[in-house]
């Protein structure tokens, strides 16, 4: 999967198997429910310790595409290189300091 994405030649299913797995990754570095992490259409996830919510919108979200999520999480680019692709929210929702996880 890896050399097909890095090839550029990905479909939907390893794009959206390499987003659940970095997400899985990050859940496991970061435990926690202060900030949600969301790559849609694939998968969104509530990491990083701190003030947790119950209800709506949590206090920082974290949202870009799977090719950026890939990206960071594999460490073939940085946060500051991907922030234009990135929305993010909250006190903390740089994760700079959790990638890459790869």
């Amino acid at each position: 999967m890896c050399a097909r994405i890095d090839a550029g030649s990905t479909d939907r299913v390893d794009l959206a198997a390499a987003t659940r797995h970095l997400m899985a990754v990050l859940q496991h570095r970061a435990p926690g429910h202060s900030v949600e992490v969301r790559v849609p259409p694939f998968a969104a996830v509530q990491v990083i310790e701190g003030a947790s919510h119950t209800r709506g919108t949590p206090p920082a979200v974290v949202e870009m595409d799977a090719a950026t999520w890939i990206a960071l999480g594999r460490g073939a680019t940085t946060w500051s290189e991907a922030r234009p692709r990135i929305s993010a929210s909250g006190e903390r929702s740089d994760l700079t300091e959790w990638l890459p996880l790869a």
